[in-house]
């Protein structure tokens, strides 16, 4: 079982976990990208393999090797979710933090929802490793190619460029899809950064890990060169497993592998970004959509912070600050096949909105493993400040979400 709580910037885990790796069965990540365990015919250079200490949301499964040679490797793995999602009561509204009524639009829709294809491996030196990545979200009609380059001088010091994590929370560190559900809870939602084009070195000492980064912005999704600042987004995080060094498959939630012993992973992270609207000051709606007020308006739009302003010059307000936290606890009823879980979060927002969320749901692992999961999952809302068709929220809902979906990673 594992238990999770979050601050924005600063999160703490507990987990019951073994003391003992992961059984010799279990197929190696594919992130090492590292040869056979017994030399083909080609006599296949053997690899240096270092624990996938940085790859953000886009971070591919065991895969499935097509090229592996002294001078380069190729795999492909793949991710699929498909689910439904329900938010009612249909007809809603909110007064925001003005006192002005708005409309909460809220969904009932059934989609596959997000498709990643990943092509990895190593070019010239096994040291060198690539990733390029296709991600496409149906819901939002959406499809994006893009990729990094990563050199693991040791496991003190990787460098990495390409498209990368604003690392504000700890889902934005390389957990996803291992979490609750197959999207955020509303407070890590809300209070977390995106991804954007960017450079970053990480590693580990010992059982301590960092991770420092220096990004375009704090989310470049939907965003051009010619829409952006000249400003850049600089994050950077520290954990450390001070019990065993580990906590689980990708740090993430459950305990499907059934450890047996206590496990610890405290960590902190921060970012800092000088953010702009992305789009002229005439229009009413801007690019910048990562950051939402606790009542879940964009705080870039125009009269968003009040009537007849748009932020770019003098604002009522000299500074926002929202404050939140979430907490996640799972059993394996039935070991490595049925986990039953409850969530709750909650912020503590300059609006004194106090938006929060309490919930739970199942997830059941046909095959035993996490590779394919069926997954139930509720909610009851009150005031989101979370707002995305990516995930289950919309802004200043309050009601029931409900959630069946299945999804795979190969």
């Amino acid at each position: 079982m594992k238990h999770i709580v979050q601050r924005a910037g600063c999160w703490v885990g507990l987990a019951l976990l073994a003391a003992v790796g992961l059984a010799p069965g279990v197929a190696r990540a594919q992130d090492d990208a590292g040869p056979p365990p017994v030399i083909d015919s080609m006599q296949v250079k053997q690899m240096e393999k270092y624990e996938n200490l940085y790859q953000g949301q886009f971070t591919p499964g065991q895969g499935f090797d097509i090229i592996r040679t002294a001078r380069g490797s190729l795999n492909v793995s793949v991710y699929g979710l498909f689910r439904w999602v329900d938010q009612t009561p249909a007809q809603q509204n909110f007064t925001d933090h003005l006192g002005r009524p708005r409309t909460a639009k809220a969904r009932n829709d059934i989609n596959w929802h997000r498709s990643m294809i990943w092509v990895t491996g190593f070019f010239v030196d096994p040291k060198f490793r690539y990733n390029i990545t296709g991600w496409s979200l149906a819901s939002t009609e959406q499809t994006l190619i893009f990729g990094n380059l990563r050199y693991l001088a040791s496991e003190h010091f990787t460098f990495g460029c390409g498209i990368s994590p604003n690392l504000t929370n700890r889902s934005m560190q390389g957990s996803w899809p291992f979490w609750a559900s197959s999207d955020r809870q509303m407070a890590e939602e809300f209070l977390r950064g995106g991804f954007a084009s960017g450079a970053w070195v990480t590693g580990r000492i010992r059982r301590a890990f960092y991770t420092v980064s220096i990004d375009r912005s704090l989310s470049q999704l939907g965003n051009t060169v010619a829409d952006d600042n000249r400003d850049m987004s600089y994050s950077a995080s520290t954990w450390i497993q001070p019990t065993t060094g580990e906590f689980g498959p990708r740090g993430g939630f459950g305990d499907l592998e059934d450890h047996k012993v206590w496990a610890t992973q405290f960590g902190l992270s921060g970012c800092t970004s000088r953010e702009g609207r992305y789009t002229p000051v005439g229009t009413a709606t801007s690019k910048a959509t990562q950051i939402k007020l606790s009542d879940g308006t964009n705080p870039f739009d125009a009269d968003a912070l009040a009537n007849g302003v748009t932020v770019t010059g003098p604002v009522p307000l000299s500074q926002i600050i929202d404050r939140g936290f979430f907490a996640e606890a799972m059993h394996m009823v039935v070991p490595s096949k049925l986990g039953i879980y409850g969530v709750a979060s909650y912020i503590f927002d300059d609006f004194h909105r106090y938006p929060y969320e309490l919930g739970g749901g199942a997830s059941f692992y046909p095959y035993g493993n996490r590779q394919w999961r069926i997954n139930l999952h509720l909610l009851h809302v009150e005031k989101s400040p979370a707002s995305s068709n990516f995930g289950f929220y919309s802004g200043g809902m309050t009601g029931t979400i409900w959630s069946l979906g299945t999804d795979v990673l190969l």
